[in-house]
Order: C-alpha cells, then structure tokens, then sequence
C-alpha cells in the first residue's frame, strides 16, 4: 500500500473508531442524569475528567504542551463549539428521545460538507454526496421506532439537537482549516476538553453547583462517559480529520447510531426490527462505497517544530 493510501486508510480507522465510541455517550449521560446530576454537573465531570486523563497522556508520551498565543485564540473557539455540542445534546437528551436527537444530529456530515464546498470551495464527488445522503438515511431508520415520542417540550429537543449540528460542524471545519490543523492531536484536545470543561463547572457553580460525587456505581459511569466517550472519541476524530479532511470524517460519523443500536439490543434487550436492519445495511453500504471509491485524503499539515511527522502524532 502506498504512503498515500496508508494515510487514507489510517484516517478511516481513526474515523470509525471516534464515532463508535462516541456512540456511548448517550448512555452514560442518561444513566448520570437518572442518579440526579444537572447537565452541567455530567459536562463537568465528563470534560473535567477528560482533560486530567488527557494532560497525563501528554506528559507521559513526552509531549509539550506549550502552546503560542495565536494557538490559544483558536482553541478557545474551538472549544466553545465542541462544549455547545455536548450541552445542546444533553439537553435533547431530555426532551425527546435519544434515537430522534441522534438522527438530528447526523445532518452535521451534510452541513459539514455544505460549509466546506461554500466557504473552502472543497469539491464534491457525487458519490461521496450520495454517501453522505445514504448514512443520514440510516441514522434515520435506526432511530425510526424512537420518532414516536414527542409532546409539548418536544420541540426544545429538536432546536437543540438541530443547534448541534451547526456547532459540530463548525468545531470539524475549524479543526482542519485553522492553526489547530498544525497542532499535536493529544495537546489540542486536552486544551479543548480542558475550556469546556472550566466553562461547565463555571456555568455550574453559577445555577445548580456542583456536587462532589462519592459513590462508586456514578463514578463508573463518569469514567465510561469522560474516557471512551470523550477523551479518546476525541482523540480519534482530531486524526480522522488531519488524514481525510472534514468531510469524509463526518461521513464516518453514522456509525453512532450503529453503536447506540447494538448497545441497546444485546445490553438491554431491544428489539431488532427490518426498519433497524435496513439503517444497519445502509449505514454499512456508505461506508463501504467511500472505501471501495478511495476518496482523496486531505493533504498533510506543513511541520511545526513541537509536533511530530507534520502535526500527526
């Protein structure tokens, strides 16, 4: 395999493997929710977490994490998109159900790849567009029996989950087409994890406080949330982006829903329906179309001397 499709396939794996394990946010944050933590009080421990666990990655694995000043005005940014995702999320979370939030937010790969062609001029294949169009199908049905909810306050949990399409997009798009582009993938998203997470604890001690938690059982839960589900999700999708841009990173991103229906059929029993089994086809078939295709990775970040290989750890 050449180097080029090294590093395609690479950003493939990096991509699946972010959304996977992405995918179990839903579940922790319910479960944090259901034992009587605010929203803020699960995203402050979700990102606060995170960021310890990310920082001693750094330091351990040798890497610096000075960073320039012009570095920090985008990483703020960056991290009030990424923590206005997680916010909105948790707050569909609670007004319509999960499967129906999931499927909102699964527009983001057409929005992403919408800002990438009108403010980047970013071709577009028709197959990668038909791609696209198939794994948002597939998010659809494998959320489909959860359409069924609604009710007066639904639609606060369909402005939201629509808002984080727009946040989550923009956090894709500003990761590859800014400075954040050049920076090691482990310091990025510390910093990023760790802005969200003084903004939620801020935000926190500013309405409900935040509770110091001691019981084992919740903090198995905010390990599962803020380690996988956080920490290495973000990882991963940083790497995804630098190897096959924005676009392609986003496309991988329906296979969340694929994990949340797994989770939900062999954890709790949850029925598998044709409607589930034609999203998991569909889902399966964009995936592979995109890797059978061989769309063109993105092009490798110019080096900076406190990363290694060009800004890809």
């Amino acid at each position: 395999m050449t180097p080029h499709g090294s590093q395609y396939f690479k950003g493939i794996l990096y991509a699946i493997l972010s959304s996977s394990t992405f995918g179990f946010a839903p579940l922790f944050t319910l479960l944090l929710i259901g034992r009587g933590l605010s929203s803020f009080e699960v995203l402050a421990y979700r990102w606060g977490v995170a960021a310890l666990a990310l920082g001693l990655a750094a330091l351990l694995s040798g890497r610096h994490l000075r960073i320039g000043l012009r570095d920090g005005g985008i990483i703020c940014l960056l991290g009030i998109f990424r923590a206005l995702t997680s916010l909105c999320l948790v707050i569909a979370y609670q007004y319509i159900a999960t499967g129906v939030a999931s499927s909102i937010h699964f527009l983001y790969p057409l929005a992403t790849a919408i800002g990438m062609a009108l403010f980047f001029h970013e071709r577009l294949s028709w197959k990668t567009l038909v791609a696209i169009l198939a794994s948002l199908a597939g998010a659809v049905l494998l959320s489909a029996n959860d359409f069924s909810s609604g009710g007066s306050d639904a639609m606060t949990g369909i402005v939201t989950a629509c808002l984080s399409v727009l946040f989550y997009s923009s956090y894709m798009i500003g990761v590859r087409k800014t400075r954040a582009a050049q920076l090691d993938s482990t310091v990025l998203t510390f910093y990023v994890t760790l802005f969200g997470a003084v903004l939620f604890v801020c935000c926190g001690a500013c309405t409900t406080g935040i509770r110091w938690v001691t019981d084992g059982p919740t903090w198995l839960c905010i390990l599962g949330l803020a380690l996988p589900a956080t920490a290495i999700s973000n990882i991963t999708l940083v790497q995804a982006i630098k190897h096959i841009g924005p676009t392609l990173s986003a496309l991988f991103g329906a296979m969340e829903p694929l994990t949340a229906m797994l989770i939900g059929v062999l954890a709790f029993g949850e029925h598998f329906t044709t409607l589930t089994a034609a999203g998991m086809a569909l889902v399966i078939a964009a995936v592979s179309s995109v890797v059978l295709n061989g769309a063109s990775p993105a092009p490798k970040p110019a080096a900076r001397p406190d990363t290694d290989e060009g800004g890809q750890p």
